[in-house]
């Protein structure tokens, strides 16, 4: 099986865990709105990147060319996977209406430091500026997969992030969420209080202490998937929309894997839930033949 990624870490580690697939291109770090109006590689310096992989994601985002890279292998694909997951830390805009996705790779670049001389401004997902121009980039990229007669064989991966660590319960709500993390945080801010009091320390320093007290990695989890999944809900309900096929998980079907290899991640999920993900896209794939 032949396939194609548009998205992240999400499709690749499914593509991964899949002995049948064979990934024969890969785009990522991009944001789809890049494909309307990208900005260009001028003025643009990524000798900070060292990898290989990395300069060639950023250099294709400048130039607007993801959906090429998958479209020239048109005749030899099964699947085409995609997932939104690289839209969350936004993208710049610029004066001149071009713009460039605000990965990680780019920010290493001192992207943003140039970005802002040149006049850019940062959208950030899950506002309503975001969605507003996210949505005719979705709809280039589906337009250009039809016309290389590769819709039929797409699969979204709607999957939420996890809220929990593989082996911990789900959380109920986002406001359970809260209340235990408020709860939480009093109870080890009046322990560290106590134990500094006890140690003899001056007032300023117990201050400071119970001021340094942070929530518990769990809780932390909890709260970015749960915002996560909020901000991510009418992005994900307006792909499905485009889409023939979908494979969709909730947050309380999936868990964090903590001993993931890219580390622990609320979009890092345990191999039993990229393996239930696995079956589906095999299952679904049946149809295209």
């Amino acid at each position: 099986m032949k396939v194609a990624i548009f998205g992240s870490c999400v499709s690749r580690d499914t593509a991964n865990i899949m002995p049948e697939a064979e990934v024969v291109a890969y785009v990522a770090r991009h944001s789809v709105t890049s494909l309307e109006r990208p900005h260009g590689t001028t003025g643009i310096d990524l000798s900070e990147l060292t990898s290989t992989f990395q300069k060639r994601m950023v250099t294709s985002d400048l130039k607007g060319t993801g959906v090429e890279t998958i479209v020239k292998n048109a005749n030899n694909l099964d699947v085409v996977l995609l997932d939104l997951v690289d839209e969350r830390r936004g993208f710049w805009s610029f004066p001149d209406g071009t713009t460039i996705t605000n990965s990680i790779e780019f920010e290493a670049c001192g992207g943003a430091r140039i970005a802002r001389r040149d006049g850019a401004r940062l959208i950030e997902f899950g506002t309503d500026k975001h969605f507003d121009q996210w949505q005719p980039g979705f709809e280039l990229l589906i337009d250009r997969l039809k016309n290389a007669k590769l819709w039929k064989k797409t699969i979204l991966l709607d999957l939420e992030w996890a809220a929990a660590i593989d082996g911990a319960r789900h959380p109920r709500s986002f406001k359970t969420v809260k209340l235990s993390r408020i709860a939480g945080h009093t109870r080890r801010t009046m322990q560290i209080g106590k134990q500094a009091i006890a140690q003899g320390n001056s007032l300023a320093t117990v201050r400071r202490r119970m001021q340094s007290v942070q929530p518990t990695e769990s809780e932390t989890y909890a709260m970015r998937a749960f915002k996560a999944n909020s901000d991510y809900r009418r992005y994900r309900e307006y792909a499905s929309t485009m889409v023939r096929n979908a494979v969709s998980r909730k947050s309380d079907e999936l868990r964090i894997d903590p001993e993931h290899k890219w580390g622990a991640q609320p979009f890092h999920y345990t191999l039993n839930n990229y393996k239930s993900v696995r079956e589906e896209i095999l299952e679904t794939a049946k149809s295209f033949k």
